[in-house]
């Protein structure tokens, strides 16, 4: 099959080409990219006035199956990624079973093969059962195809065993991905402890909590030479951390979520539950030091932390609901609004983060790069089309955004997977 763009706006940040640009494509890659290109036989795009850059990485979503099919499944969970441009997302464990041996390595891997054709890539658990108590198998779940490790949402609180992970991850070239909360000190608490908890009287999850499991993997990473991540940084001293470990030479990347800069802990009191995620919404300073981070290369990628639950578990009382908040359909649109169109980051520099670094950070060669040759995934999208969210449109399972009502500017058109579309607006 082939497949032509017609005079799009093409954003390379790799290649640095840029322009209005055909590109052809045939056999699932990239044939040629060019001015005028000529292929009757190819089905055809009229991308103008639109702008082209490579299918969007995800490095950081929850498919909810097996287990918690009634949240998402992977079949709504792909397509949900496709209406928000994301060609590649990788699915982290905590499901039900654990995604933590070559069996369910396999299970992911046979759903997604059955879905919309989105890349799904799984992540293995660190701990069996995420139990945190003994390390899997990371040569068998290698071998088996995950594209790194993390106990995502359970945070390894041993320090030994985290040192031991990283040492024997580090053999496998395999990244981990780590969500730095200390258990004891946020528990179950449901905001950012401040001014907003001290409001509602509640107890809340203090910004230090993170701050130390995150200088912990650091001084581990260091130690060990082996490559750590941290998953959706929120606070300004987490970035301080990054930045100075980074400037050592450290293995570290890290990751921010749209929340992260673009609301604080105030949207509790108008939003409730559908503002309470982990790690919490923080404060106006740490809203203005995420920006910096990604302005000045420490915040490596942007993740959706997609994280569907369903309106009866959301219709909770703030301090019972689950925290997590639905992403894949609004972070591109999110991520403009709040960074482009504020004139914080240019367009280039935003791809970077939602494309070719996530693909770097977890290894996957073929990915985040629209150059001749590369694999055909594409994304196109109208960065100045101004659009109201609404949920009941979505095509995740999840309704729990922040964002419902809300006015965003960038508006996905189409999205390309080995060169198949795989979603058009309005088809």
């Amino acid at each position: 099959m082939k497949l032509l763009i017609r005079q799009g706006r093409l954003v390379d940040p790799v290649g640095g080409i840029g322009g209005v640009m055909d590109i052809l494509m045939e056999d699932g890659k990239v044939a040629v990219i060019g001015s005028n290109i000529f292929e009757p036989e190819a089905q055809v795009i009229d991308a103008r006035g639109l702008t082209v850059c490579a299918g969007l990485v995800d490095m950081h979503v929850h498919l909810r199956e097996p287990g918690f099919e009634y949240k998402e499944t992977i079949e709504t969970g792909t397509l949900a990624a496709a209406h928000g441009g994301f060609t590649s997302i990788a699915c982290m464990p905590n499901t039900r079973p654990t995604v933590d041996c070559q069996e369910q390595v396999d299970y992911v891997k046979r759903r997604a093969a059955e879905a919309c054709g989105v890349h799904v890539w799984p992540i293995g658990a660190v701990t069996r059962g995420q139990k945190g108590q003994e390390l899997t198998d990371f040569e068998a779940l290698k071998e088996a195809g995950v594209v790194a490790l993390s106990d995502d949402g359970v945070p390894v609180q041993s320090a030994n065993l985290m040192r031991d992970g990283l040492i024997l991850a580090h053999r496998q070239n395999l990244t981990i991905l780590s969500h730095c909360e200390d258990a004891d000190m946020v528990k179950n608490y449901a905001v950012n402890e401040g001014r907003i908890s001290r409001q509602l009287r509640l107890d809340g999850r203090p910004a230090i909590a993170e701050e130390l499991m995150v200088a912990r993997d650091a001084m581990l990473a260091e130690e060990t030479g082996a490559a750590v991540h941290i998953c959706h940084i929120s606070t300004a001293k987490s970035v301080a951390i990054v930045r100075r470990y980074k400037r050592k030479g450290v293995q570290i990347t890290c990751e921010t979520c749209p929340q992260y800069f673009s609301l604080t802990e105030d949207e509790i009191l108008s939003q409730g539950t559908m503002a309470r995620v982990n790690p919490p919404l923080r404060t106006k300073a740490d809203v203005e030091a995420i920006i910096e981070g990604l302005k000045d290369g420490t915040i490596d990628a942007i993740a959706t932390d997609h994280a569907p639950h369903s309106a009866e578990e959301k219709a909770r009382p703030l301090t019972e609901a689950p925290s997590g908040m639905v992403g894949l359909e609004t972070a591109l649109a999110v991520t403009l609004t709040y960074l482009y169109h504020t004139k914080e980051l240019g367009l280039s520099d935003i791809l970077r983060k939602m494309t070719i670094n996530p693909a770097c950070i977890l290894r996957l060669p073929t990915k985040g790069r629209l150059a001749i040759g590369s694999d055909a995934d594409v994304v196109i999208f109208d960065p100045d089309e101004e659009w109201t969210v609404d949920p009941e449109r979505f095509a995740s399972k999840g309704r729990n955004t922040p964002f419902a009502g809300k006015k965003l500017k960038g508006k996905i058109k189409y999205t390309v997977v080995g060169g198949n579309i795989v979603y058009q607006e309005g088809v």
